[in-house]
């Protein structure tokens, strides 16, 4: 605990002192969101799993609170473009074979690799190497996608469909949260046809807000929070998986792969490329989740690395890890970038990136006991 809250501390009055009191602010909500991430067990891979295998919808019905939550801050300030002064936009991307495709392959590692890109970050943070191990594969697989872009951008697509720019303000949020009501309508529809009644009861002591776990609604206004500052200082929603291209990118570079000359870090990546990873936002959020997860595992008792992994496992790890970086990075995001942001920002994209990663879990769901995984 002292270990991670010096280094969120320090890093904090460093980042405010030498780069920008904006970066210093999006660090300490990368470690607020670890927090809540771990406290609340917030995943989407274990929440979609529970309702592929027994039809439990309660961690899907968190996630429709947090993007209602998101929605109704959201698509008002990006209509406006605007936010006490700072100018904003959506995570808006094509919707195509390439959003489809990735999706998929992002799903399907989702069940492999054991977690999201959240849930990878916070649980790698939290202590787990197995997670490590697969986040370390995630890494590879982003550069792999990078290096392929170009011929995935080139596929069929539409161009960025928002809502909110089709329709407008009020016509886009009636749609968006009557999707969001539809999907925990049906959720309750799906238990009562399994006959699953009630949730399972949670510990209720005064200790809980320290040590967890902590209700899913609040892990989902807990991240709606997250969200909704990050639009608010980086004037764009919350992202994590391209920093893992860039940090794969950099290791490569130093190692005298010329991946300046690929079409992905051309243009407007170019500066991203060369510049100061402590100048890029999803960067220095993702290190902020690693810290404070590893901060909520303290406070909870829980930091307890198991060094011994199964071999089955293992392997399981690096190819959910190696699928999650690759679809991330074709299908222009993940749960967070792509569906949460997306989805948030009114973007048709963000619908469909959802629909072909649940597609994805089903199989990986299916796929989980050939490594000797639990459904």
């Amino acid at each position: 605990m002292g270990i991670s809250l010096a280094a969120i501390l320090l890093g904090a009055i460093y980042l405010a002192a030498t780069i920008a009191w904006r970066q210093a602010a999006l660090f300490l909500v990368g470690a607020a969101a670890g927090v809540v991430l771990y406290h609340a067990a917030f995943g989407f891979t274990s929440a979609w799993r529970a309702m592929i295998t027994h039809g439990r919808g309660e961690g899907l019905r968190a996630q429709m609170l947090m993007l209602a939550v998101t929605c109704v801050i959201f698509l008002p300030v990006l209509a406006r473009g605007q936010i006490f002064g700072q100018t904003v936009r959506g995570a808006i991307a094509p919707v195509g074979v390439s959003v489809i495709v990735g999706a998929f392959l992002f799903g399907v590692g989702m069940q492999l690799g054991g977690g999201c890109a959240s849930g990878t970050l916070y649980s790698a943070g939290g202590g787990s190497v197995r997670m490590m191990a697969t986040l370390t594969a995630f890494i590879v697989g982003s550069v792999i996608g990078a290096r392929h872009m170009q011929f995935w951008e080139a596929t069929p697509a539409l161009k960025p469909i928002s809502l909110v720019g089709r329709f407008g303000l009020s016509a886009s949020l009636a749609i968006s949260l009557g999707l969001f009501a539809a999907i925990t309508i049906a959720s309750f529809a799906i238990e009562r046809r399994r006959g699953i009644s009630g949730v399972q009861a949670e510990r209720r002591d005064s200790s809980r807000w320290m040590r967890g776990p902590w209700p899913l609604a609040a892990g989902a206004l807990g991240l709606a929070a997250v969200n909704i500052a990050t639009l608010g200082l980086a004037g764009r929603p919350w992202g994590i998986t391209s920093a893992f291209a860039l940090w794969g990118s950099k290791t490569l570079a130093v190692l005298g792969v010329n991946v300046a000359a690929w079409p992905y870090w051309q243009g407007a990546n170019a500066a991203t490329l060369h510049g100061n990873l402590l100048t890029d936002v999803n960067s220095l959020m993702d290190i902020g989740i690693l810290l404070g997860a590893l901060l909520a595992a303290g406070l909870a008792g829980r930091f307890d690395p198991k060094w011994k992994i199964p071999s089955k496992s293992l392997v399981a790890a690096v190819i959910g890890g190696l699928l999650l970086g690759y679809g991330a990075r074709i299908a222009y995001g993940c749960n967070i970038g792509a569906f949460f942001g997306g989805v948030a920002s009114s973007s048709v994209h963000g619908w469909v990136w959802f629909v072909a990663a649940f597609a994805g879990n089903t199989i990986g769901t299916w796929m989980r006991p050939i490594f000797g995984m639990k459904v």
